[in-house]
């Protein structure tokens, strides 16, 4: 059945006049959100997240948002976008891509060839439909982006959506954990003020950083992909 759909995607690329007249965005870096739908926090931080991921595993994750798929359906753009821009190794096709189109309300995770097995069709389903919606018919897309990206890096790491569905469950205690940290620290800094300024000022300010300075709200600095192949692989849903 895979190899049907193939031929069918490769049969429609040679001789739809629609897809031969899409024209894709420019591969700025890791996140590419030309539909303006990310903060430049959310931007920094995806971005540091997916460079740190691809330096431990070589696998290329990118977010995309765009305006238009200019009458295509989600599917024929993920594919083309992800051979166009050949996102993944070369030797490994081991790219992911994180698509959304707010005006037709579509969302897409495309997964190279190398990566079919890790992110089936059936995972990348849930993950748009228990983690990346809710955020989005919530009216909130930045944290359905950022914790569709988060699910993606998570499953490829081998964990399950159960799993990352627990951790959702039990992020209050995180919260609780930093506010008790966050309490202990002032009645400290109130005992020993000089200490306490002394361990602030040794911290670096994230977001003060001349690697923040770096980044635009495309991406930034020069990235491209490493010569990945698309066939296909992935699932789509709307909102």
């Amino acid at each position: 059945m895979r190899g049907l759909i193939c031929i069918t995607i490769f049969l429609l690329s040679c001789f739809s006049p629609a897809l031969a007249a899409i024209s894709f965005p420019e591969l700025s870096g890791r996140i590419v959100d030309n539909a303006h739908i990310l903060s430049q926090e959310a931007i920094y931080s995806l971005n540091q997240q997916l460079d740190d991921y691809e330096r431990g595993t070589t696998n290329q994750v990118i977010v995309v948002t765009i305006q238009s798929l200019d009458g295509n359906s989600i599917e024929e753009y993920g594919y083309q976008l992800g051979r166009y821009w050949q996102i993944g190794q070369k030797e490994n096709n081991n790219g992911v891509l994180l698509i959304v189109a707010p005006n037709e309300r579509k969302v897409r995770i495309e997964v190279g060839y190398g990566l079919e097995g890790v992110l089936t069709d059936a995972i990348t389903s849930q993950i748009i439909q228990t983690i990346i919606l809710p955020g989005f018919r919530g009216g909130n897309m930045e944290k359905g982006i950022i914790s569709g990206t988060g699910a993606i890096i998570a499953i490829l790491g081998g964990k399950s959506i159960p799993a990352l569905n627990e951790n959702e469950e039990i992020s209050i205690w995180q919260v609780i954990f930093i506010w008790i940290f966050m309490i202990l620290f002032i009645r400290f800094a109130l005992r020993h003020p000089i200490l306490a300024a002394s361990l602030i000022s040794s911290t670096p300010s994230r977001f003060g950083s001349s690697r923040y300075s770096g980044w635009s709200s495309g991406g930034g600095r020069s990235f491209s992909g490493g010569g990945g192949s698309f066939g296909g692989g992935g699932s789509s849903g709307s909102w």
